[in-house]
């Protein structure tokens, strides 16, 4: 298990936050795009991704939210391009079950592990999740139209 400080967990946060990887809005055809939003607050994201031969080419996003799902959604990006859909959804199984205190296979989380204590704020865990409940339904979906 990797046991990560507090302050260093902070720093990665804030790090995804005031300075996001891949966010960026496109027009590009050849992405699928999908919304992601918290009804209870401000947090709406639309999510792009690409997807070839079974493998996650790219994914980009914009949109309005707190620090928790700014940075949550780039370090997901960060950690599932070039990733196969069966590898992306293993990961977000992980996730899933770190925030609902389940057990996990934190090793295939890299930084995504700053989560691990999110369930201690109930009304977080949702602002972490968010991306990664788009996503899944994404690659499901992407499944199911490709078989």
């Amino acid at each position: 298990m990797i046991v990560m400080d507090a302050n260093i967990k902070r720093e990665i946060i804030m790090e995804h936050y005031t300075h996001p990887k891949n966010r960026k809005r496109t027009e590009d055809s050849s992405y699928l795009k999908f919304n992601t939003s918290n009804s209870s607050c401000i947090d709406n994201l639309d999510i792009y991704l690409k997807i070839k031969n079974n493998i996650i080419e790219d994914i980009v996003f914009d949109g309005e939210a707190c620090a928790i799902s700014i940075s949550s959604t780039s370090i997901m990006i960060t950690n599932l391009i070039g990733k196969t859909v069966s590898e992306a959804l293993e990961y977000i199984h992980n996730f899933e079950a770190m925030v609902n205190e389940e057990k996990y296979d934190a090793s295939i989380l890299e930084e995504a592990i700053v989560y691990e204590d999110i369930y201690k704020q109930n009304n977080r865990k949702n602002c972490a999740l968010l991306p990664y409940k788009g996503l899944k339904q994404a690659l499901e979906d992407y499944r199911k139209e490709t078989k």
